[in-house]
C-alpha cells in the first residue's frame, strides 16, 4: 500500500517507462484535519514501483503556480504520455485563486525524466466551451467541471485525443455529467469538440479512462451515490467505480448501461496490468466505515464480463 503518514492521497494516474512502474497522485497535508478541505490544498506526488506493492516517493512533480497564475490554488488530476520526440508530458487540471477555485481549466507540464516538470507555458491548454458545455453563466454545478484529462493516441494515428470530466448546458442538475472531448495533432494545440456521451444519469463521470480488457475496449469512471440521478440512486444506493461497454476506444460507450463495481470503498481507479494477464484496477480508499482513508492499496483483481463491462475476480 502506499501511505503516507503526513499526507492523504487520493485521485492517481499510472505510467510505465519501460522497466518501472511510476504513479502521480493528489495530495494534501494530514494537517488540515477535515478531509474535505484537500481539495484546495492539493499538489502532484509521485512515487515509484516494481509491483504496484512497494513505493518509494520521489520529489513532487507539480505544486500550484505563483499568484496571480491561472493555476495558482491547486493542481488536481491528469495523466502522462510520451509524445513524439521521446519527452513527457503531464496533463493537469487547476484552479485559481482569481474564481475561488470555482473554474476548472487544463494545462501541461512536460519533462525529460518523469522527475523534474517544467510548465508548458503559462496559460491554460483547455478550457469548457460553452457551445456544449456547462460555464459560469450555465453553472448548476457546485463548480465549472473541466478536469481529470485523459489523453491517448488516436486508434488510426491521426494525433490524440483527450477525454475530460465535463458537463453539459442542459437537463436536470444530477443528469448533465457527460464525457468531455478534445484532440490535437500535435498535443500543442487543441480544439474542443461536443461530448462523446449523452447525459445518463450521473451528476458528473469523474477521473474517465478508456482502455482494452481482454481485447476489448471498456470505458473506466467514477461518481459516488449523492451524485447520481435518484433513479440510479434507488437501484445503487452506494457506488464508486464505475464502467461501461465500448464500441472502440472512442465510442460509442454504453453509459446508460453502466455498471458499477461491487468494491464500493475504491475510487478514482485506472486499469493496470492488462500486458501481464493480470489486469487490476488501481485507485485509492474513499471510505472505511465512514472514516476517509487516503491511501492506495494494491490493486484490485478485474476481469472483462461478457457485455463488456469490468468486474472483481472471486477472491483466490
Amino acid at each position: 500500500m502506499l501511505y503516507l503518514h503526513d499526507r492523504w492521497i487520493w485521485d492517481s494516474w499510472p505510467i510505465d517507462d519501460g522497466d518501472d512502474h511510476h504513479l502521480f497522485y493528489l495530495q494534501a497535508p494530514r494537517s488540515l484535519g477535515n478531509p474535505d478541505l484537500r481539495h484546495r490544498s492539493a499538489s502532484i506526488g509521485h512515487a515509484v514501483s516494481a509491483d504496484y506493492q512497494h513505493w518509494t516517493v520521489l520529489p513532487d512533480a507539480l505544486g500550484p503556480g505563483d499568484p496571480p497564475a491561472w493555476d495558482d490554488l491547486a493542481t488536481w488530476t491528469g495523466s502522462v504520455v510520451r509524445g513524439d520526440s521521446g519527452s513527457w508530458h503531464l496533463f493537469y487540471t487547476a484552479i485559481s485563486r482569481k474564481e475561488g477555485g470555482r473554474v476548472q481549466r487544463i494545462g501541461r507540464a512536460d519533462s525529460d525524466d518523469l522527475i523534474t516538470w517544467r510548465r508548458y507555458r503559462d496559460q491554460p491548454l483547455v478550457e469548457a466551451d460553452s457551445r456544449w458545455y456547462e460555464t459560469c453563466e450555465l453553472m448548476s454545478w457546485r463548480e465549472v467541471a473541466w478536469r481529470d484529462p485523459w489523453v491517448f493516441r488516436d486508434p488510426g494515428g491521426d494525433g490524440w485525443h483527450m477525454l475530460i470530466t465535463a458537463r453539459v448546458r442542459y437537463g436536470p442538475r444530477l443528469t448533465r455529467g457527460v464525457l468531455g472531448h478534445a484532440r490535437s495533432a500535435d498535443l500543442d494545440r487543441w480544439v474542443v469538440h461536443p461530448p462523446l456521451t449523452e447525459p445518463s444519469g450521473f451528476g458528473q463521470m469523474e477521473v474517465p479512462q478508456v482502455s482494452v480488457l481482454g481485447g476489448r475496449p471498456v470505458l473506466t469512471f467514477c461518481c459516488l451515490a449523492a451524485d447520481l440521478s435518484e433513479e440510479r440512486r434507488r437501484a445503487t444506493p452506494k457506488s464508486g467505480m464505475w464502467s461501461a461497454s465500448a464500441g472502440s476506444l472512442l465510442g460509442p460507450f454504453d453509459v446508460e448501461g453502466a455498471v458499477p463495481l461491487g468494491d464500493t470503498t475504491l475510487y478514482a481507479a485506472h486499469l493496470v496490468g492488462q500486458d501481464t494477464g493480470r489486469p487490476g484496477l488501481l485507485g485509492f480508499r474513499y471510505e472505511e466505515d465512514g472514516v476517509f482513508v487516503g491511501a492506495i492499496p494494491l490493486p484490485v483483481p478485474v476481469r472483462l464480463t461478457p457485455d463488456g463491462t469490468v468486474a472483481e475476480l472471486p477472491p483466490a
